[in-house]
């Protein structure tokens, strides 16, 4: 009790949004009161009941059912997108720091060429010539997301790696793999850790994008911004269900954004020579 009244209110909201959020992901089978494409109405945009708390969707699936299986895909293909964007991005940025020359040369010019292509534009032209699978989205979101994450490993990793005990680290004749990941990477947390909820916040809000352009999660399975795109009708009506998934992608980012500046809070003592 005495850790959790230490945990600031703004960051506690967070943590509990957030581990709902996962855990509906989690347990979807087991606690979803329908099938994901069971067809349970007659009657599309059926309002809210006791038989469908969320009421029923333009095909007449119960909405409450359809929300929780999209937040399993909508944090699945999330998750490991930015843990890939992350993993290649701060590999390669530390990598270019550490051995510069034609190697950091190299992969600097290329990360500007695929930054100088808007994201949106560069992902709705792959996905359309790909093979429509999740396989596909997650590596199209993680390669073009780790852009902005080589950057900014880059940034942190050139200022760490001038330091003095690197510097002793390379006289003892610590080999690059050692300074990557012994003396730049604990002491690069503090940002990188700030950086990771913008990320899946990010990787969020571009899964739901994609999804609403109809070259995302493919029917009948949906994410959030699918199911926003399969509603979007019905509020003309006054109906709200395409308002429902959309509430729930903004609690997602704001509860996500949350937690990951109380982090940064707690991991800035960190920062080691940096500080």
């Amino acid at each position: 009790m005495q850790n959790i009244k230490r945990i600031p209110l703004p960051a506690l909201i967070g943590i509990v949004l957030t581990t709902l959020f996962v855990l509906a992901a989690v347990f979807a089978p087991w606690i979803a009161p329908h099938g994901n494409a069971e067809i349970v109405s007659d009657v599309p945009w059926d309002p809210m009941s006791s038989a469908h708390w969320l009421g029923t969707d333009n095909l007449g699936r119960d909405l409450l059912s359809r929300m929780i299986y999209g937040a399993r895909i909508t944090l699945f293909i999330a998750v490991l997108a930015t843990a890939l964007s992350f993993s290649l991005g701060s590999i390669l940025g530390f990598s270019a720091a550490v051995f510069g020359g034609w190697f950091d040369t190299l992969l600097s010019r290329l990360v500007d060429l695929l930054m100088s292509i808007p994201t949106l534009i560069m992902a709705l032209v792959v996905l359309s010539v790909l093979p429509s699978n999740l396989v596909t989205l997650i590596l199209v979101m993680g390669v073009l997301d780790s852009t902005r994450v080589y950057r900014l490993s880059r940034a942190v990793a050139v200022d760490i790696n001038v330091m003095d005990y690197v510097e002793a680290a390379k006289l003892r004749g610590e080999g690059s793999a050692w300074i990557i990941f012994r003396e730049i990477l604990p002491n690069a947390l503090s940002p990188l850790v700030s950086e990771l909820g913008l990320r899946f916040i990010y990787a969020v809000l571009f899964l739901s994008t994609l999804s609403f352009l109809g070259l995302g999660v493919q029917p009948p399975d949906a994410d959030w911004g699918g199911m926003v795109k399969e509603n979007k009708d019905g509020i003309v009506f006054g109906i709200g269900a395409a308002l429902i998934p959309a509430a729930a992608i903004a609690a997602l980012a704001i509860s996500v954004n949350l937690v990951a500046d109380w982090i940064l809070n707690r991991t800035t003592s960190l920062k080691g020579g940096r500080g």
